[in-house]
């Protein structure tokens, strides 16, 4: 692609942030101060350094690799390719559901318009559910998500950028707004126990089960437009840094000032735990008086959703135009226009698959609980790709190695072990059951070539199959307060999974191949310019 056609630092920014604040900011708050109470403030912070930490990894490869789809590659390059297409399918499940998903937000946000105008709106849905008339409107928003995808790179970003702008201002107003409109200090609560009424392990559970990792995810939405970047050894680092900073101060703030803004008198009938918004800051909005900005929250509430869905349109087709690349796809898929250099056969294969997903499961909030714990999963990969890589190849073109990697790494492998646990059971046995069903696809394709070296495959990938394993079984023995037996108890269970995962991380590390994988990774790494170049 040429250089005036790349995306330049805040073209890419603006993608990002497009995709981080999408519908969660409207609901995130309020649902995690539901589980929480004001101690969710801590809930967002945690989740910030958990994808801060996961994202220090993909920054080095990110600038090793700038290839488009980067994500569904890495760990194929370090150890083979059962390992990197488990990677590559957990991810694409948690991106590909992205797409129905915030289609879905914006249909079920269309509906509770309060106008009588838009009396119409709320056949969309019924019982929580979209119904047929809803899942037409759906359908079209989908389309609309492709086609501003379809013919140009250009038109993408012209587009994100513009609502990425919108979603900055109107977060960052509403917590304006809302302050001056009437703050409640004594909401925090004057101890422990009256700011964090339901314990510590509620700060954790509502990190997952809230949506906060879910809001922060996007972030891999710059290391996988890798080709597509200009200056891509030094902007990849810079677009995920500042658009991760600047989303983590304004999900941060929005709880404070929810927490800050709810009439003491709601508090005081039913406390934290029996918050009923439908639409949390649009609902205070009205209470405080600020009909006005209510009208401009349901619009927001239309826009976030859409922007969120027309990146991620983008994004999934690029990973599934790489899992093609890896040869355990229909290679159609892997075709791109020749003008525009766009995985389009891509982008028509992810539109039918969203189609036909949110045609069976019309709830918002039954396909989000997969989202976070598939991407966590794929996300166990990197920092033992990174490392391994290392390894493996010292002498390929790093332009981001920072010394702090060797501390970063594990870390970051225990964290988003913590954070897979926090989904809480059973939705990390059935998310592995999900991963599972793209295996039919890796073993026919590896029966065609007449399964070449499926011992240094197993080797490659046995610790991942294994740790699955374990953290399903962790997680129906784990607390009560993460939906387990209690036959661990709180915060022993904690301790168990971080001790564990270190074991499995270098047991990850130890599994690294050297294998033809690599031959391809070098040849991405040559085209890779650094300064003393």
């Amino acid at each position: 692609m040429q250089e005036r056609h790349k995306i330049g630092l805040f073209s890419l920014v603006m993608l990002a942030l497009s995709s981080i604040i999408g519908s969660g900011w409207l609901f995130g708050s309020g649902e995690a101060a539901v589980v929480a109470g004001p101690a969710a403030i801590i809930s967002w912070i945690i989740g910030a350094i958990v994808i801060m930490a996961i994202a220090f990894n993909y920054v080095e490869l990110g600038a090793m690799f700038p290839e488009s789809g980067g994500m569904s590659r890495y760990a194929q390059y370090s150890h083979g390719p059962l390992l990197g297409f488990i990677a590559a399918w957990a991810n694409w499940v948690s991106l590909v559901t992205i797409i129905p998903i915030e289609a879905v937000a914006a249909v079920q946000y269309m509906s509770s318009w309060p106008w009588t105008w838009a009396n119409w709106t709320q056949r969309f849905v019924a019982h929580g559910d979209v119904t047929t008339l809803g899942l037409v409107i759906v359908f079209l928003f989908m389309l609309v998500f492709t086609l501003l995808n379809f013919w140009s790179i250009r038109l993408l970003t012209r587009f994100t950028s513009l609502i990425a702008i919108f979603k900055m201002v109107v977060p960052a107003l509403t917590i304006i707004l809302l302050v001056a409109s009437g703050f409640h200090s004594a909401n925090f609560g004057h101890s422990w126990a009256t700011f964090a009424p339901r314990g510590s392990a509620a700060i954790f559970q509502a990190t997952t089960a809230s949506g906060i990792i879910f809001s922060y995810n996007a972030f891999q939405t710059v290391i996988n437009m890798g080709s597509e970047i200009r200056d891509s050894r030094h902007n990849v680092a810079r677009g995920i840094a500042i658009s991760l900073a600047i989303s983590a101060v304004i999900y941060t703030l929005l709880q404070v000032t929810f927490i800050g803004s709810v009439p003491p008198h709601l508090l005081a009938q039913s406390g934290w735990h029996g918050l009923n918004f439908a639409s949390p800051f649009a609902d205070l909005a009205i209470l405080l008086g600020l009909q006005w900005w209510s009208i401009l929250l349901y619009l927001d509430a239309f826009v976030s959703p859409f922007g969120t869905g027309v990146t991620f349109v983008a994004v999934t087709s690029r990973t599934l135009w790489a899992m093609a690349k890896n040869k355990h796809m229909p290679q159609w898929l892997g075709r791109l226009n020749r003008r525009y250099g766009i995985p389009r056969l891509a982008m028509v294969a992810n539109l039918v698959i969203s189609l036909l997903m949110v045609s069976v499961f019309r709830n918002w909030s039954v396909l989000a609980s997969v989202i976070s714990t598939s991407t966590l999963i794929a996300y166990l990969t990197g920092p033992v790709t990174v490392i391994s890589l290392r390894k493996l190849r010292p002498d390929f073109k790093r332009p981001v190695a920072s010394k702090w990697l060797r501390i970063v790494a594990p870390l970051a492998f225990v964290l988003a072990s913590l954070a897979t646990y926090w989904a809480m059971w059973p939705t990390t046995i059935e998310v592995i059951l999900v991963i599972l069903l793209g295996l039919p696809f890796y073993i026919y394709y590896e029966w065609r070539q007449g399964f070449p070296a499926l011992r240094q495959q197993l080797k490659g990938s046995l610790w991942l199959i294994i740790y699955l394993v374990f953290l399903s079984v962790v997680s129906y023995l784990g607390s009560r307060a993460f939906g387990g037996t209690n036959w661990l108890h709180y915060p022993w269970d904690f301790v168990l999974i971080s001790v564990v995962a270190y074991v499995f991380y270098r047991w990850g590390v130890a599994s690294r191949l050297e294998s033809a994988e690599l031959v391809a990774a070098a040849k991405v790494n040559e085209q890779v310019k650094v300064d003393d170049d």
